[in-house]
């Protein structure tokens, strides 16, 4: 099953679950208004969640002027991707990580710390940034975007229905599986809102290694840069990141220092597996490799 089957099939059963715990709160008319509210928040993210997450993590703005070696490098692996230049973010964190958002290629930002740019090397920096190209490329900020907030709307909307549909109704006026049924739907629809919300980040995930290896033509310059991070995560803590876990998935790497294992509530796949992945493709391609784009790349102006 290719990737983008499977996530399109992960957010239909992400909206069925949304719609069926309207219906379990309120029947029918429960349902309707789980779903508007669904397309309300959607609405408000699609306008506002890149300035909101860029906000999140103080990531401030660069022109051409303040960092020509980055502003080059981004540009120069956004030609090869075949979509327009983003708007580029330096935020100030020692550890090395970086992430894409925006609702679509016409307004996207990439956004990196800058320990990538202190910490890697040129090849792996251009791994890292096509990577999130990628992101960009396939429109993932959008989709990851519209994940979230169905996740974080079915929590919220679990919540409100053990308050105010918990009482002594029948079926025509309230919930019709009553008291249980809340109670159970309280618990596990969440759980499972953040399962189908992890697997679709995970799939994602894959698919962006694989475009990002195929921008910039060198898969294992890429796995080298994801063994690099993944070690850097765990020893370098990210406080904004910390500060706000819900905006981890987005990240190349997960930048928590508690995330290490692949299972069901990991944001992303394990290191390994991801590296395993390029360097099948590695083999696939024969040994062909493009370097990283020429140009300045001197010392680090931020250090």
């Amino acid at each position: 099953m290719s990737g983008y089957l499977r996530t399109t099939i992960l957010l239909a059963g992400l909206a069925a679950l949304f719609a069926g715990i309207g219906w379990v709160i309120g029947g029918q008319g429960g349902m309707i208004v789980a779903l508007l509210i669904a397309g309300a928040m959607n609405l408000f993210a699609w306008w506002n969640s890149d300035r909101a997450v860029l906000s999140m993590h103080n990531a401030q703005p660069v022109t051409p002027q303040e960092a020509p070696e980055l502003y080059h490098l981004v540009g120069q692996l956004a030609a090869r991707a075949g979509i327009p230049m983003p708007a580029v973010y330096l935020i100030h964190e020692d550890q090395p990580n970086a992430f894409a958002t925006g609702r679509s290629p016409q307004n996207a930002a990439v956004a990196v710390n800058t320990g990538l740019l202190n910490l890697m090397d040129q090849d792996e920096v251009a791994g890292v940034i096509a990577h999130e190209l990628a992101h960009i490329r396939n429109r993932d900020t959008l989709i990851m975007t519209i994940t979230a907030t169905i996740a974080g709307a079915i929590g919220m909307l679990a919540q409100f229905g053990m308050f105010f549909g918990g009482g002594q109704r029948d079926e025509r006026n309230g919930s019709p599986f009553g008291i249980v049924g809340l109670i159970l739907m309280v618990i596990l629809a969440p759980i499972a809102a953040m399962i189908v919300q992890m697997a679709i980040s995970r799939s994602r995930e894959y698919e962006a290694d694989r475009g990002g290896a195929e921008i910039t033509g060198n898969p294992l310059g890429l796995a080298a840069a994801l063994r690099r991070l993944d070690d850097y995560a765990h020893q370098i803590p990210n406080m904004q990141a910390e500060a706000n876990p819900a905006t981890a998935h987005m990240f190349i790497v997960n930048p928590l220092s508690g995330a290490r294992m692949d299972n069901l509530f990991s944001t992303h796949p394990r290191t390994e597996n991801r590296v395993a992945a390029l360097e099948a493709l590695a083999a696939r391609m024969g040994g062909q490799r493009r370097s990283a784009p020429a140009g300045p790349w001197g010392r680090n102006p931020w250090a």
